[in-house]
């Protein structure tokens, strides 16, 4: 545990992690400055509280004096390392670390991090639930819900912190050190961030970095990328498959989730596949995943198929909303990348009206071909990246230009018919017109409410 009482720590970016930091490492007795490249106007819901717990605050940029006299620099994942005031302290040897990096000197008990492209929010709280439901002193947060420094105080040596974790938080890390990890699976995804997909991917990686041969690693043997990252692992590793057996891990077979723990060891029913209520293949990888990670976190195999039977769809994840005139409308908000959309598009076998936009993230829109001229009908283009969309779906399929979410539900509800599917899986994030992924979910929710009457 480091001592922090009377360092000069500086937090760089005050989203919800960063402002979650800034008050914890006030509490440890840190003399602790905020900077952020928001305007003061932009940060006035905030900038009081700080200021109340004695905080400093340094608003519309960053100053490097203000980074160079500093003991050491809290990085909030938003914020690229590669901003030049950060390279620069960097040179000069001030250590800069991560808001999950910090929490993770100071959490008891023993971690459990999920990370991957997509899946990483299901997983992560069907986990919570289940080690729940096997009566284990749980506590769920990081890049979901609660910061990881949030979950410090209700930490104690017998608890399991179930931490979804992004290569945003991963980069920043030197220590953090989950018992088990887990990578879903990884496939392109802030390539505009990390550069390339082999930087985005080894990011990812670091989810084991720390870890010994003591730990364990849950990976997906079907994901050709995650399961490469077996041969640099320290830790045991474990493998779930929807497609074939594994030698210890979870898998499919005949209609039923099976685990294995060792190899040779005795095949545990876990549960049939027809128990799972979540819709989509990828739940079922999702859910395999889960039940390999809390076989190895002790919870029985009872306890476990409980969980999975009472557990409901994350909000903003391939969520039902409703049905009018015969036309389902569901929420995929999170699939905030091309593979998520994928995921979310195989969910429904035809009759799609898909909604696709938002800020471009450096992808390849043409990966979707295929599953359009199979399954969809239209799609309806909104935000910064519709040109880009449009460009590359030209011709594949028909394309409607709607610029704003409102306008696309309108243009897909009054196109759609009775057995259709109107989805909003945007493959895009939301940072153009939106908050957040969550609130541009809610958005939509509230639009398809609001046309139950049409």
């Amino acid at each position: 545990m480091m001592e922090l009482k009377g360092k000069k720590v500086l937090v760089v970016g005050l989203g919800k992690s960063g402002l979650a930091a800034a008050l914890f490492l006030r509490r440890q007795g840190a003399q602790v400055t905020v900077s952020d490249m928001r305007s003061a106007e932009a940060l006035a819901r905030e900038i009081p509280a700080l200021l109340e717990e004695g905080i400093m605050v340094e608003a519309g940029g960053h100053g490097l004096l203000t980074f160079r006299r500093q003991d050491l620099i809290v990085v909030s994942p938003g914020v690229p390392l590669d901003t030049p005031e950060l390279v620069q302290v960097r040179a000069f040897g001030l250590p800069v670390i991560g808001e999950l990096e910090l929490a993770s000197r100071f959490l008891k008990g023993r971690m459990l991090a999920v990370t991957g492209s997509n899946g990483k929010t299901t997983t992560t709280t069907l986990l919570g639930a289940i080690l729940h439901e096997a009566g284990l002193h749980t506590l769920v947060g990081g890049n979901i819900g609660v910061p990881v420094v949030g979950l410090i105080d209700d930490s104690a040596d017998e608890t399991w912190s179930v931490l979804e974790v992004s290569s945003f938080q991963l980069e920043s890390t030197e220590t953090f050190h989950p018992s088990i990890a887990v990578i879903l699976n990884i496939t392109p995804d802030h390539l505009d961030r990390h550069g390339s997909f082999e930087n985005y991917a080894l990011a990812k990686e670091r989810i084991f970095a720390a870890q010994t041969a003591a730990d364990s690693v849950v990976l997906n043997a079907d994901n050709a990328r995650a399961a490469e990252a077996a041969k640099r692992s320290p830790g045991q590793v474990y493998w779930f498959s929807i497609e074939h057996e594994v030698e210890q891990g979870c898998w499919v077979q005949g209609g039923y989730v099976l685990y294995r723990g060792a190899k040779g060891a005795d095949v545990e029913t876990v549960m049939p596949l027809s128990g799972i209520p979540l819709k989509g293949e990828h739940n079922v990888e999702n859910v395999a995943a889960a039940v390999c990670a809390a076989r190895l976190a002790g919870a029985p195999v009872e306890a476990i198929r409980r969980a999975i039977e009472k557990f409901q769809a994350v909000e903003h994840r391939l969520e039902y909303v409703a049905t009018i005139n015969g036309v389902e409308f569901y929420n995929d908000s999170k699939a905030t990348n091309v593979d998520a959309t994928a995921k979310a598009v195989v969910a429904f076998q035809s009759g799609i009206h898909l909604i696709l936009g938002g800020k471009d993230k450096g992808s390849d829109y043409t990966l979707l071909d295929p599953l359009l001229r199979a399954r969809v009908r239209a799609v309806y283009t909104i935000g910064s990246a519709a040109a880009k969309i449009e460009s590359q779906l030209r011709g594949v399929v028909s394309l409607h230009s709607c610029e704003t979410l409102e306008k696309a539900v309108a243009a897909a509800r009054a196109a759609a018919r009775p057995g259709d599917v109107v989805l909003l899986a945007p493959a895009c994030s939301s940072f153009d017109q939106f908050e957040s992924y969550e609130h541009r979910g809610r958005v939509f929710k509230q639009l398809v409410t609001q046309q139950k009457g049409w």
